[in-house]
C-alpha cells in the first residue's frame, strides 16, 4: 500500500489562486501526454506517487487527454482508487471540456448539454462524485458565452465542481467571463493560457494585465514549448523525440539552425545559473509571482523530479532577464 512521505509539504511553494481560498503548488502536474494504455501502468502510477511525495498536489486533466481520449481520466480513476483514497482532500484534481470528445454535434465546443454531459462523463471515469476545478477548454464563437458560463455555474451549483475556470480565452473573452460568472455568483478562478519564455502572447496580448486587474489566476501549459526549451534538441533531433515523430504539436521543421542557436544561447545562460534550460525556463514563468503555476508533464519520476528542482531558484537578476529577452526577441 502506498503511503505518502511524511515531509511532502516542506520544500514546494504554494501560491493563492488570484482572490480566492484555494492555493496551488508553483508546479502542477499535467495528464496531457504519458498517461494511457500505451505507457507501461506502472511507470505512470510512480510519477503520480512521486508528485505528490513531492508537494505536487495538483493534477490537471481534461476530457480528451490520453491517447485515447479518456485514457488519461481512466488512468487517474484507477489510482486515486489504488493509492490515493485517503488523501483526496489534499489534491487538486482538474479537468476540462471543449475539445472533440465523441461523435456528432454534442460533443465538442461550449454547449450546456456538451458541456455538463462531458463533466458527467469525466467524474464517471476517475470515480468521483467531484473535481475541484472545471474549466472550459476553448471559447466557442457559435455559442453564447451567457450558456457556457452557465453551464459552469450549474457545475458548481450541482455540487460536481468546487471552482470554474476557462482555458485558451483572451483577455476579452476573460473579462465578459468573469462578468457573467460574478453576476450569476460564481467566481471565475483561473485561466489556463499557453505560455511560455517562446510564447509571450498572454503578456503580448493583454490576458496577464486582464488577470491581474480582475484578481484571477493563471496556470500556464507548455511551459516548456512541447519540450523546444529543454536540452533535447541542443544537438539535433533524438530519433525517439517528438519532433521526430511528426507530432501535431511539434515537428522537424519547428527546429530551424537559427532557432536552435536561440536555445543553445539561452541554455548557456541556464547553466551559469546552476540549471538545465528546462529548469531555467519553469523558472522564467514562475519569476516573480505572478503567475500561480506552470504545468510540467512527465515520462519518468527523474524528469518530474528535475522539473520540481526548478522551484530552488526562481529569482533573477535584471541582467538576466535582458540577456533572456534580447535571445528571444532577436
Amino acid at each position: 500500500m502506498y503511503t505518502a512521505h511524511p515531509d511532502r509539504y516542506a520544500d514546494m511553494p504554494y501560491r493563492r489562486t488570484g482572490r480566492s481560498g484555494l492555493k496551488l503548488p508553483a508546479l502542477s502536474l499535467g495528464l496531457w501526454h504519458n498517461f494511457g494504455p500505451d505507457r507501461p501502468a506502472e511507470t505512470q502510477r510512480a510519477i503520480l506517487r512521486r508528485a505528490f511525495d513531492l508537494g505536487v498536489t495538483h493534477f490537471d486533466l481534461a476530457n480528451n487527454y490520453g491517447p485515447p481520449p479518456g485514457a488519461a481520466e481512466s488512468v487517474l480513476g484507477e489510482a486515486l482508487k489504488a493509492d490515493f483514497a485517503r488523501y483526496r482532500d489534499e489534491l487538486v484534481i482538474s479537468t476540462k471540456a471543449g475539445y472533440l470528445m465523441w461523435p456528432g454535434p454534442y460533443g465538442e465546443w461550449g454547449s450546456r448539454k456538451s458541456l455538463l454531459s462531458s463533466l458527467d462523463q469525466s467524474l464517471s471515469r476517475m470515480g468521483l462524485d467531484h473535481v475541484d476545478i472545471f474549466y472550459s477548454h476553448r471559447f466557442d464563437p457559435d455559442t453564447p458565452l451567457e450558456e457556457t458560463m452557465g453551464a459552469l455555474h450549474s457545475a458548481v451549483q450541482q455540487g460536481k465542481a468546487l471552482y470554474v475556470g476557462v482555458s485558451n480565452y483572451d483577455a476579452e473573452q476573460t473579462r465578459e467571463a468573469a462578468r457573467i460568472l460574478g453576476e450569476l455568483g460564481t467566481p471565475l478562478l483561473i485561466n489556463q493560457p499557453r505560455y511560455s519564455m517562446l510564447d509571450r502572447r498572454p503578456e503580448d496580448e493583454g490576458l496577464m494585465d486582464a488577470l491581474d486587474e480582475l484578481r484571477i489566476g493563471s496556470i500556464a501549459y507548455s511551459p516548456l514549448e512541447q519540450g523546444l526549451l529543454t536540452s533535447r534538441y541542443l544537438d539535433g533531433i533524438p530519433e525517439d523525440s517528438r519532433a521526430a515523430s511528426d507530432s501535431p504539436f511539434l515537428n522537424t521543421d519547428a527546429l530551424t539552425e537559427e532557432l536552435v542557436d536561440r536555445l543553445r544561447a539561452l541554455a548557456g545562460i541556464a547553466s551559469a545559473r546552476g540549471q538545465s534550460l528546462a529548469q531555467m525556463a519553469l523558472s522564467w514563468v514562475l519569476r516573480g509571482g505572478r503567475l500561480t503555476s506552470a504545468l510540467v508533464g512527465a515520462s519518468s519520476p527523474r524528469q518530474l523530479e528535475d522539473s520540481v528542482a526548478a522551484t530552488r531558484n526562481l529569482d533573477f537578476s535584471d541582467e538576466e532577464l535582458t540577456r533572456i529577452d534580447a535571445i528571444v526577441k532577436r
